[in-house]
């Protein structure tokens, strides 16, 4: 595929505090110049509502992940971690997934991981992750809200997104939230 008729999706940002964790995605699926759709959804709660996955990159590659994290989720009994590690790893060394074109972030009340292709599972060091091609705005905007005690984990992520769609082509103010408390 060439790359200006390269499908292109998104941002996914997630908050951590006070106990509380959002996760946020615009809406917006490009073709090339073109925007598809602009109010796709790109994240989803899972086992019993206790977690959160969103995923940036190609949508088909995106939904099968989504499907195998969650077998991995119910595998382990809603251990994300171990959950993240296992996907991660036949992710990395199955020669049909290894070519799938994504990101997943996922996120439990009480951790965040960012999961990729090349077997990656990174923990971040602050309560805020953020994928996808507005991704370091939105983190960055997180970074700031952050030191701001009036806002919650829900309102700091949305807030983030807004400022990432300002920047970023790839992404829109169709924003989808998804919190766990």
């Amino acid at each position: 595929m060439k790359e200006e008729n390269k499908i292109r999706s998104t941002t996914v940002i997630v908050v951590k505090k006070d106990n509380q964790v959002a996760m946020a995605a615009d809406g917006q699926v490009t073709f090339g110049s073109t925007v598809l759709k602009s109010n796709a959804k790109k994240i989803r709660k899972i086992y019993d509502n206790k977690i959160i996955i969103g995923f940036a990159g190609s949508t088909a590659d995106a939904f099968n992940l989504f499907d195998k994290f969650e077998v991995k989720v119910n595998e382990y009994r809603g251990n994300i971690v171990r959950a993240s590690v296992e996907l991660a790893k036949e992710w990395r060394t199955d020669k049909y997934l290894r070519r799938l074109e994504a990101m997943l972030v996922v996120a439990d009340i009480n951790n965040i991981f960012i999961i990729s292709g090349s077997g990656d599972v990174v923990e971040p060091d602050i309560g805020i992750a953020a994928i996808g091609s507005g991704g370091n705005y939105a983190l960055s905007a997180a970074r700031a809200y952050m030191e701001n005690p009036g806002l919650s984990a829900g309102e700091i992520a949305k807030k983030s997104l807004e400022i990432a769609a300002d920047i970023c082509i790839y992404t829109n103010h169709s924003v989808i939230l998804e919190e766990l408390k």
